[in-house]
């Protein structure tokens, strides 16, 4: 690879997965960046402040770098999901999108060092199966979304819950866009062979 430094601002092993499917030389950094959404705002708008926050969290300590900042987010009856955390929650969560329609928004932000900002959203509309319990409780135990907005890991077996898929970019549902953000990328210089 040629070009700038890359930094994924983030610890997250699914975006790590998907960056490194690019052959790029980069490295992850934590992002210390509270999470909680503000006060009437929607779930859009929170990808898209979090993408950059978490950018610019990092941007100080790698003033030459190109940062990727990314945040994803479920939208239900216009209610933000978050991450389940607990297999109890996980299974709510599933209850809750059986037979409907859930948004997923993903917001990508490539910062080159403290200078040029590119933000965008990419969203993702997923409509489940009518899912019955015992679906639900085999589906969580094997696959422990845990860590997953939604309570599935569309990479896994969480393809199985579905109906219907409707997007522009696949590997947004799992967390980064890379379709957008090789664009992104190559604006900011970054070669990939």
């Amino acid at each position: 690879m040629n070009g700038p430094k890359v930094i994924l601002a983030s610890t997250s092993v699914y975006r790590r997965m998907l960056l490194m499917r690019l052959g790029l030389d980069f490295e992850c950094v934590r992002p210390h960046v509270s999470e909680t959404p503000l006060m009437g705002e929607g779930g859009a708008e929170l990808v898209v402040r979090l993408s950059e926050a978490k950018a610019r969290a990092v941007a100080s300590d790698y003033p030459e770098a190109v940062i990727i900042g990314s945040d994803q987010v479920a939208v239900l009856d216009g209610t933000i999901v978050g991450k389940p955390g607990t297999v109890a929650n996980a299974m709510a969560q599933l209850r809750q999108a059986s037979g409907r329609q859930v948004v997923f928004y993903t917001g990508v932000c490539c910062l080159l060092g403290a200078g040029t900002c590119q933000v965008d959203i990419v969203s993702t509309r997923v409509t489940f199966q009518t899912l019955d319990e015992d679906k639900i409780r085999r589906y969580v135990a094997r696959d422990l979304p845990l860590d997953c907005a939604g309570s599935f890991k569309s990479e896994g077996l969480g393809v199985t819950l579905f109906d219907k898929i409707e997007g522009d970019d696949p590997s947004a549902l799992i967390g980064l866009p890379l379709i957008r953000l090789c664009r992104m990328l190559e604006q900011a210089g970054v070669v990939f062979y």
